[in-house]
């Protein structure tokens, strides 16, 4: 696969010109490194992965640093925290040139704890997703947003099962001490058994003979190595009784199916999980347009005890929100947009008219057939491959 232009781009040259130090978290193989490379190809490059580099490093720190010449990469640095100081020593030491430490890693909640710790008001901090759909069409449910998968779609199956295997291996023995790995596959398994639904800490523990503290736990690390998006219930005082636990879905779509087991379209179409992967799609496209775009992560669902639930909620200026729903439908009915009205009329008999709201359907367009733009007063409808432009003001 030719090289594609990343949304984060611009962001990641403006950083460069005004940052000696840039820092990009994200998860395993979603592009980091390359993307350095390749916008940077000048820059010196060393993995914190390689044992040589790693013992070097830790043998002599001061005099491995001597040996660099900025600009330079400095791959995968969860494995040595204690680089951030020696950086930020050198950053000190001549704090007007730009552009000369980029920094990668994969492990955000420990890397952005030493960026707080050592390298405040001296680094720029980015994340970097999986590619979404305005980056390249090829994104898709079946196979998600992975640069190697999309790149060899045929070895999608064997793509993903090595990749549990580095990630068990890897990351989650990296972030805390899980002696059974056979286990925490299982309870990733549960995990996208559960996709799109609302978090329930007991519900999982039951089949795996574990603590619900534990349960816990291993939630964090999925959380923290970015292969779940938890999404929080949206709140705010309009009279109603909220439901208030999370959903959580797996971070990416091509993984979600491969732990349930999905391995063709003609699968996937039939599983009883399509729909929750689609709407765990429209999650992760909007997660990714909001990251790339260089705003806050926003994203939250409503539900109330009275079964009015709408699935996706996110916050925008002066008090207005964009209401979302996403239906894997290729048929757009107007019945679908039923919640968001109902919600929608309900914010607005409280509000009056002080603050907006957007309504927007999003579905799987009919191969044949030119897509609706509206179906009911007030609600917008858009195929998924044009919801980063819907999302985005």
């Amino acid at each position: 696969m030719k090289s594609i232009d990343r949304d984060i781009t611009p962001h990641l040259l403006t950083a460069a010109k005004h940052f000696p130090c840039t820092v990009i978290t994200g998860p395993r193989r979603s592009g980091k490194t390359y993307l350095l490379r390749h916008l940077f190809p000048k820059a010196e490059y060393y993995l914190f992965e390689d044992p040589d580099i790693i013992s070097r490093f830790r043998q002599d720190p001061q005099g491995f640093l001597d040996g660099v010449k900025p600009p330079v990469i400095l791959d995968e640095i969860q494995n040595l925290p204690e680089v951030f100081n020696y950086v930020r020593s050198r950053i000190d030491a001549n704090p007007r040139k730009m552009g000369q430490w980029f920094l990668t890693g994969s492990q955000e909640a420990g890397l952005m704890r030493n960026v707080t710790e050592s390298m405040a008001g001296r680094a720029a901090v980015l994340q970097l997703l999986p590619m979404s759909l305005s980056e390249t069409p090829k994104v898709s449910l079946l196979h998600g947003g992975h640069p190697e998968v999309l790149a060899r779609p045929k070895a999608a199956r064997l793509w993903f099962s090595s990749y549990l295997q580095t990630y068990l291996e890897r990351d989650v023995r990296a972030v805390t001490a899980v002696q059974d790995l056979g286990t925490f596959r299982r309870f990733m398994s549960l995990l996208a058994a559960r996709h799109g639904s609302i978090l329930n800490k007991t519900d999982l523990a039951g089949p795996l003979g574990m603590s619900v503290p534990g349960v816990g736990k291993w939630l964090d690390i999925l959380e923290t190595t970015a292969q779940i998006f938890v999404v929080q219930p949206f709140f705010e005082n309009m009279g109603k009784r909220i439901i208030r636990s999370p959903r959580i879905y797996i971070a990416d779509p091509g993984l979600a199916c491969h732990l349930l087991g999905i391995d063709t379209e003609a699968e996937l179409e039939k599983s009883p999980f399509l729909g929750a992967i689609f709407e765990g799609f429209v999650a992760a496209e909007i997660i990714k347009a909001q990251v790339n775009d260089g705003l806050r992560r926003e994203l939250y669902y409503f539900r109330d005890q009275q079964g009015l639930e709408v699935d996706f909620v996110i916050p925008g200026k002066n008090g207005s929100m964009k209401l979302i729903e996403a239906k894997a439908s290729r048929t757009v009915k107007p019945d679908m947009a039923g919640p968001m009205r109902r919600l929608s009329d309900a914010w607005k008999k409280h509000f009056g008219d002080r603050r907006a709201v957007k309504s927007i359907l999003v579905h799987r367009p009919a191969r044949a057939s030119i897509s609706s733009k509206a179906i009911t007063e007030d609600v917008e409808v858009c195929s998924w491959k044009e919801l980063a432009n819907h999302v985005i003001d």
